[in-house]
């Protein structure tokens, strides 16, 4: 072979190898690998929706995630912060560190078919009625190409896939946080599932959360109740004097209770009853407060009761630190992806869920990307502990019917069917997309970083809201008591 046909097949070889490496690169190549896998991501999903494992018993949801995770080259690291369905997967080596956060734990006491109308599943006592399903999937395969695009390219840095159980209540991501797992991390990227498509910067509630334990004396209610100290009478006078504390506290203040035990016959005077309370604000600070003061209402109706009480922290986590430079690379992306396009069976489905709605907003709010505005919201998460320990971003799109709320059954249903799904590769492309903008672009790290010091202050310590306390591995069990 003459010296001038060697450089013509050599140059054609480097030219269809940079070719290669460009396609690689591009979000239409990271896209393009996402959509492949598309229908191997739903069945995924929706084994999750069918498993519905409330927080801290998601075995097989956790291990689910995790197989994917390894199949794909991810180290994974399973049983952190002592909990035993928390994991991290890892891949890659060097700054920078970004971390992609997951859920999949479902809500006890609420449960719905994949269908338009009210129709619940005999035997079933769960629920996705806040998407953690496809929470928990979009974000593992968000994590599996940006990966698949760092070893495609030969760039540094290493992604973290973090498995987080029992948002709903259990705190999961903060006994994480305060085992020190994000310590090495120089952003980290989340979302959640929604009726709207919107990345702007935005914060929630802090919240603090625990169940008061009253203890009495049994007694026959009609024969001797001289002789009964009712546990229950303890639980109903702390309820009456928080909520005439209602009327002196911060405006911004929820409180928010459920009875979980008080008795199972009237003829019998109950010995044991539980109250479950919420504390939220937009303060950590004030949240913390005002559980202080629920704390001596409890112990003053069991003083006036004659019965005793103990209280258990179950959960506690920060308010959401917004971060406006993380969240305009992750707008531009979203807007970038787009929303969801129903189709005519998908339309339909959504019209029916619509009429149990009062006042619903239009369908097209499925599609549109939302302004990049800032939002108050008035949910808590334990991912607002996070944002206080690491620059953040995060982003809901529309896997729900345009004017569906979280924790209903019709975030079931439509979680449980197509929409769902088309809502979940929205969020799993623009993860990627975000993901890999800032592996290419560290300067945005150094600005968000920047943003973030001057957001939290320069005396800031962090103090979980939880305290010290383990992570309350049986709380979605029936009964349980401590």
């Amino acid at each position: 072979m003459n010296l001038s046909r060697l450089c013509v097949l050599f140059a054609a070889s480097v030219a269809a190898i940079c070719s290669s490496v460009v396609a690689q690169e591009s979000p239409a190549a990271v896209v393009a690998a996402l959509d492949a896998r598309s229908d191997h991501m739903t069945e995924v999903a929706m084994k999750i929706w069918t498993l519905a494992e409330p927080g801290y018993l998601e075995t097989e949801s956790s291990g689910l995630l995790q197989s994917e995770l390894r199949e794909a080259g991810f180290r994974v690291e399973a049983g952190v912060a002592g909990i035993p369905t928390a994991f991290v997967a890892s891949w890659g080596s060097g700054s920078p560190v970004i971390g992609v956060l997951a859920e999949f734990d479902a809500l006890p006491g609420i449960n719905q078919d994949a269908v338009p109308t009210r129709q619940g599943i005999d035997g079933k006592t769960a629920g996705h009625a806040c998407g953690h399903h496809l929470f928990g999937t979009a974000s593992t395969h968000a994590a599996i190409a940006a990966k698949e695009w760092l070893e495609a390219t030969g760039s540094s840095g290493t992604i973290h896939l973090y498995g987080t159980p029992a948002e709903e209540g259990g705190s999961g991501k903060v006994y994480m946080a305060r085992a020190g797992l994000f310590a090495d991390v120089d952003a980290v990227l989340s979302w959640h599932a929604g009726d709207q498509n919107y990345a702007g910067p935005n914060t929630n509630l802090a919240v603090k959360s625990a169940k008061f334990r009253f203890s009495g004396v049994s007694a026959h209610a009609g024969a001797a109740p001289e002789r009964g100290r009712s546990a229950l009478d303890g639980v109903e006078a702390m309820n009456y004097m928080v909520n005439m504390m209602r009327e002196h506290v911060p405006q911004q203040t929820r409180i928010h209770y459920v009875i979980t035990a008080g008795g199972s016959a009237p003829n019998v005077v109950p010995d044991f009853a539980e109250v479950y309370y919420y504390v939220r604000h937009p303060d950590p600070a004030i949240a913390k407060e005002v559980f202080e003061r629920m704390v001596l209402s409890a112990e003053g109706a069991a003083t006036g009761t004659q019965t005793s009480m103990t209280y258990e922290v179950i959960g506690g986590s920060y308010n959401r630190l917004p971060n406006t430079t993380l969240q305009e690379v992750m707008h531009r992306h979203l807007e970038a992806v787009g929303g969801v396009e129903y189709d005519e069976a998908e339309l339909a489905f959504a019209e029916t869920v619509q009429q149990s709605f009062e006042n619903p907003p239009d369908l097209d709010q499925a599609w549109l990307i939302q302004p990049n505005e800032f939002r108050q919201t008035y949910a808590s998460a334990d991912t607002g502990d996070i944002t206080w320990l690491v620059p953040s971003a995060n982003l809901s799109t529309a896997t729900w019917v345009p004017g569906t709320t979280a924790h209903s059954w019709q975030a079931i249903a439509a979680g449980g069917t197509s929409i769902g799904a088309k809502g979940m590769m929205v969020a799993a492309k623009t993860l990627a997309l975000t993901a890999i903008d800032l592996f290419r672009n560290q300067g945005v790290i150094a600005k968000a970083r920047s943003e973030f010091d001057e957001r939290r202050g320069p005396d800031f310590a962090y103090e979980a809201l939880l305290g010290d306390r383990d992570p309350p591995l049986d709380y979605r069990l029936p009964g349980a008591r401590r």
